[in-house]
């Protein structure tokens, strides 16, 4: 299968667990092709979407959200899983919960979400982004769990191993 990989990612951090995943699914077969959101002109020839961005002050960046908005049709007309990057350093914390990712699941008819933990680098930050940081007392440092990336990619690999190897539906006259 041809898999997007869409990944909003402001300091590279979300963009490298999507290097992770696009390693695991490229491993099992697939045609990954890994690209920021605003770099995605058509989900034509792609036949599975994986949609992700980093988390900031709660919500997905803009550029992620533009592209769910923008495709909401294509999306529901294939596979297509979301995940998130946040600073939390528990994966169900609400700082790693953008608050429109149910609306959004709903609306793109993703087969599932999955949070995780993301880095902190504050020499990285602007001063804007420092100020964020310091009233959300965020701890410094990289919590990826890179092994619970490649663990999810290589479920989503098997779930698409299972949707190519179906046998395709009569056609409906």
């Amino acid at each position: 299968m041809r898999i997007l990989l869409a990944v909003a990612s402001r300091h590279q951090g979300t963009w490298e667990m999507g290097e992770v995943m696009a390693g695991v699914l490229a491993g099992r077969g697939h045609v990954v092709d890994q690209r920021a959101p605003e770099d995605v002109p058509s989900l034509d020839g792609y036949d599975a979407v994986l949609l992700g961005s980093a988390v900031y002050v709660a919500h997905w960046l803009p550029a992620a959200r533009h592209l769910a908005d923008a495709f909401v049709d294509e999306l529901r007309a294939r596979p297509v899983w979301i995940f998130s990057s946040g600073l939390a350093t528990q994966p169900a914390n609400s700082a790693n919960s953008p608050l429109e990712i149910a609306a959004l699941r709903e609306r793109i008819g993703a087969r599932g979400h999955r949070s995780f933990r993301g880095r902190l680098d504050r020499a990285a930050l602007t001063f804007a982004e420092r100020a964020i940081i310091a009233g959300g007392r965020a701890k410094e440092g990289d919590h990826r769990d890179m092994a619970a990336v490649a663990t999810w990619a290589t479920q989503i690999g098997e779930e698409l191993d299972l949707l190519a190897a179906a046998p395709a539906s009569p056609a409906r006259v």
